[in-house]
């Protein structure tokens, strides 16, 4: 399983790190060639955005094992960042 940690460093510092969101990515097909991933991804609440926190659950189908760990990320990313526009709401 791949764990993807987005965190925020205030000023670069490392002590003052905090975690903004996270996404578990399992392979659920005994790692075939063209494997399909479970995803689970969560994000905190965003004040600046607009955004709630939020948790999503989704497959990505037939990706290729040997494209780069990026490739996947990226996948997950994209889809992630759908999910926290849906669940956007305006900050009065």
């Amino acid at each position: 399983m791949l764990r993807v940690t987005v965190e925020l460093w205030p000023g670069g510092v490392k002590a003052l790190a905090r975690t903004l969101a996270v996404a578990d990515i399992a392979n659920v097909s005994e790692l075939a060639d063209l494997s399909d991933y479970q995803v689970l991804a969560a994000e905190g609440p965003n004040p600046l955005a607009g955004t709630a926190a939020w948790e999503a659950e989704t497959q990505v189908r037939a990706h290729d094992r040997r494209s780069s760990v990026w490739s996947l990320v990226a996948k997950v990313a994209l889809w992630a960042a759908k999910q926290a526009e849906d669940k956007r709401t305006e900050i009065t």
